[in-house]
């Protein structure tokens, strides 16, 4: 079994250091395989807060997969956000903007949704579609395949749909087809799972919470996503979603911070079941 941890919308800079002090626990408790960091890393694209934010995925002591969000470029600098403006992100994790993350049984593909001349808006174009389409189609069966980006390419209210990620529906069609099971954001700080319909495919958007900021949702507690690839359903007392049939081998568990208890709590599993093990 390969377990990821989702992790969203830190904000280093507006950190709870209880909090991140949870998230480095529940880390070490369920040694994930790999770390995804879906963008919002830092509040103003200080370089403070990026190395605070370097310090904090060092502690969780596995791989880390990032993307940038739309924090994550200067605001108010001007002349960085137009000429240099993902210098500060680079220099901690790295010049690749849309890292790849391949082993034998996982393939998680980072995609950059932030544009420098937009303030928050992302955007997927044909180009990003195509190529994240190419890298999915070459996937082996056994491997789950995720592709990652900041931005929701779903809603669940209203509210957020001016939030949506722009090229979302010729993205989702088309990484369906192409074998995508799962496609990871945040932004929008409200953790879910959702089951997209009409596709060739199912294909689930999955959300994370913000891990550990205080620009909390009032209906949404810190959280964060753990994925269990090969997994069985059993155990704990949270509530479980989805297909119940047998067979089924992927977990999406939401994680909520309590705030009684300084820890994070499992609050919610959704089985997922990728079509080409049964529908």
């Amino acid at each position: 079994m390969s377990v990821l941890l989702h992790v969203s919308d830190t904000h280093f800079g507006t950190e709870r250091p209880p909090v991140v002090e949870a998230v480095v626990a529940l880390a070490a408790q369920q040694r994930p395989d790999l770390v995804v960091l879906s963008g919002d890393i830092t509040q103003r694209a200080r370089p403070d807060q990026f190395l605070a934010a370097k310090a904090f995925v060092e502690r969780l002591d596995a791989p880390v997969l990032a993307i940038p969000g739309n924090h994550d470029i200067a605001l108010f600098d001007l002349w960085s956000r137009l000429t240099r403006p993902y210098a500060r992100y680079g220099a901690v994790f790295g010049p690749g903007l849309e890292p790849v993350h391949s082993s034998s049984d996982l393939l998680v593909i980072g995609v950059n949704t932030t544009r420098p001349w937009r303030h928050k808006n992302g955007e997927v174009s044909a180009a990003q579609i195509d190529r994240v389409a190419d890298r999915l189609v070459a996937a082996s069966p056994e491997q789950l395949r995720v592709v990652v980006v900041h931005q929701p390419a779903a809603v669940t209210l209203n509210l957020d749909r001016p939030n949506l990620l722009r090229g979302h529906r010729a993205a989702t069609k088309t990484w369906s087809a192409a074998g995508a099971d799962l496609v990871m954001g945040g932004h929008i700080h409200l953790p879910y799972t959702l089951a997209l319909q009409g596709l060739a495919r199912r294909l689930w958007v999955v959300q994370a919470g913000t891990a550990v900021s205080s620009r909390t949702r009032p209906e949404a507690p810190n959280s964060v996503n753990l994925v269990r690839w090969g997994a069985s359903v059993g155990g704990g007392s949270a509530q479980v979603r989805g297909s119940p049939e047998a067979g089924a081998s992927c977990l999406v568990e939401r994680w909520d911070f309590l705030q009684s208890t300084q820890r994070f709590v499992r609050a919610e599993v959704t089985q997922v079941q990728p079509d080409r093990f049964g529908t």
